[in-house]
C-alpha cells in the first residue's frame, strides 16, 4: 500500500473515530441503545482502518496522528454539536497538538 492510501485510511479512522466519541457522548453512559450500537460499530471500523494504516507506517507515527487529529475533530464535534465552547488554554493546547502531528509527519521517521 502506497503512503497516499494509508494516510487516506488514516482520515478514515479519525472521521469513525471521532464518530465513535459523538456516539459514545450521545449514548450516556451506554444507556441508550442505537447510539451505543453506533458507538460499537465505529469502533470497530476505526480499528480495522488503523490495522490497515499500520501495514506501512509506524505504530508510532500512525497512533501519535490518529490521536492528535481524533482529539482536535472530537473537540470541533464538542463545539458544533454539544456547544462545548474551549477556553483559551484548551485552545492553546490544541494548536501545540496539531504543531505535534505536522512535526512528527514532516520530519519524524517513518519507517
Amino acid at each position: 500500500m502506497s503512503n497516499l492510501n494509508a494516510y487516506v485510511y488514516l482520515i478514515v479512522a479519525v472521521i469513525l473515530g471521532t464518530a465513535s466519541n459523538a456516539f459514545a457522548k450521545s449514548a450516556q453512559g451506554f444507556t441508550i441503545l442505537i447510539p451505543s450500537i453506533l458507538t460499537a460499530i465505529t469502533i470497530v471500523g476505526c480499528m480495522f482502518t488503523l490495522s490497515l494504516v499500520m501495514k506501512s507506517i509506524s505504530v508510532g507515527v500512525t497512533y501519535a496522528s490518529f490521536a492528535g487529529l481524533c482529539i482536535i475533530a472530537t473537540s470541533v464535534v464538542g463545539v458544533l454539536k454539544f456547544n462545548q465552547i474551549p477556553n483559551f488554554t484548551t485552545i492553546i493546547g490544541l494548536l501545540l497538538i496539531i504543531t505535534g502531528v505536522l512535526i512528527v509527519n514532516l520530519l519524524g521517521n517513518t519507517e
